[in-house]
């Protein structure tokens, strides 16, 4: 079986693009509209707005953005992943709506109102980073393609992310409003292009008692704890950056180069990623990642420099793209017999509220620049604690008188055996 979908031919010398190469042109359009909203709202009162004003406001929109993920996600994704075509259904509307929010934001980015659409387009880029992780898989036809087709969505991001700056740092000299109208018209383009997409049916059965067993096995439950907490690492630095930089003399020009940095890490640890696999075992990988973590925030908390917090965004994004890479490779070959559409969406929208629920905390407890770089730490070192003892407990299960993990293994095994 080929590693990658080959491309279909409808005439001579007229190669059509394969279903990855449509599904990136769509993630690299998505990616190049929310680089441009970025850009623009660095003259908006999103930005300009005292940190105790805006805290509020934040606070409040991110947990309300929390319940599409807690109560919608799991009763409207089993419904779309049995419609042909359902996720690629989330994806065009998520782009036509992601348009509509920054045509209403041209009206409204010097105004209040900015925060709801601020966070509206959160919930929507979240929303599109689910329906994407059910699609990857259906766009390749082997495990080992899998995996680098995720990784080169995440180089193709940090690539277009970087190149959509340069053009839209150039607009936004001439108003803000001429670079919303450009983020609109980049993901009206993304909605056309989302046409495209092979129309195709995620799931088209229930959940089986064996993938459920797959799915809750201990090296797939301890990757995907894993995961979360590097997610919630993401979440955390994102908005204690947000608000710590700006009541230090580094401001909002200092925020944005944090993101930049974290941007460019991310992008060399994509690159990095399918290398270390090569080298190194996943299960090494993802306890390479939480070490990161710790370590980074350890550091970064005794200097308690600005500069070591920016350090600290790029580690701890770089070590979650090292991780997300030795996740999506543990429920590869940890659950062979589950849906890999369904299982991935379902671990991204666990992993989205991580996200959201992270970046709470430093919102409502407005820690120093120190204490927060140093929760960032102990957060890593829990996970490396937590990593280490799951670890050990799963090679203490595999005895005949393991507990958990034995009976576990013993009923993937009897529902193998049964069908």
């Amino acid at each position: 079986m080929s590693e990658r979908p080959s491309r279909m031919v409808r005439g001579p010398g007229l190669p059509e693009a394969s279903p990855f190469q449509r599904l990136g042109r769509v993630h690299a359009l998505m990616i190049a509209g929310e680089a441009i909203m970025a850009v623009s709202l660095a003259d908006s009162l999103f930005l300009s707005i005292s940190p105790d004003a805006a805290r509020t406001q934040v606070i409040l929109f991110l947990a309300m953005s929390m319940a599409p993920f807690a109560l919608l996600a799991p009763l409207i994704a089993p419904f779309l992943d049995k419609i042909k075509g359902g996720q690629r259904f989330v994806v065009m509307m998520v782009a036509l709506a992601r348009a509509a929010v920054m045509i209403a934001m041209m009206n409204y980015y010097d105004s209040l109102a900015i925060f709801p659409l601020a966070f509206g387009a959160l919930v929507l880029s979240k929303t599109y980073a689910i329906s994407k992780s059910a699609l990857v898989p259906t766009t390749v036809k082997s495990e080992k393609a899998l995996v680098e087709a995720n990784s080169r969505l995440g180089q193709i991001a940090g690539i277009v992310g970087f190149m959509a700056v340069v053009p839209a740092g150039i607009i936004q000299f001439v108003s803000t409003e001429a670079t919303l109208f450009l983020s609109a018209v980049v993901f009206v383009i993304a909605f056309f292009n989302g046409i495209k997409l092979p129309k195709v049916q995620i799931a088209d059965k229930p959940v089986e008692e064996l993938e459920w067993q797959e799915l809750h096995s201990p090296e797939v439950l301890r990757a995907a704890r894993t995961m979360m907490v590097l997610r919630g690492a993401t979440g955390f630095m994102f908005f204690h950056l947000a608000f710590w930089l700006r009541t230090e003399i580094a401001g909002t020009v200092w925020f944005g180069v944090a993101i930049g940095f974290a941007s460019l890490c991310t992008l060399i640890a994509n690159f990095a990623a399918p290398h270390l696999r090569e080298r190194m075992k996943v299960e090494n990988m993802l306890l390479l990642s939480v070490a990161m973590v710790a370590v980074g925030g350890l550091l970064s908390g005794f200097s308690g420099r600005f500069f070591a917090g920016i350090l600290l965004a790029g580690v701890v994004n770089a070590a979650a793209a090292i991780g997300k890479l030795a996740f999506e490779a543990t429920v590869q070959s940890g659950a062979p017999d589950a849906n890999r559409g369904r299982a991935f969406a379902r671990f991204e929208t666990v992993n989205q509220m991580a996200w959201v629920l992270a970046g709470l905390i430093p919102v409502i407890l407005t820690p120093s620049g120190s204490r927060g770089f140093y929760m960032v730490g102990l957060s890593g070192v829990a996970g490396c604690i937590y990593f280490w003892r799951a670890a050990n407990g799963a090679n203490w299960r595999k005895s005949p008188r393991g507990s958990t993990g034995s009976r576990v293994s013993q009923a993937i095994n009897r529902v193998r055996r049964s069908r």
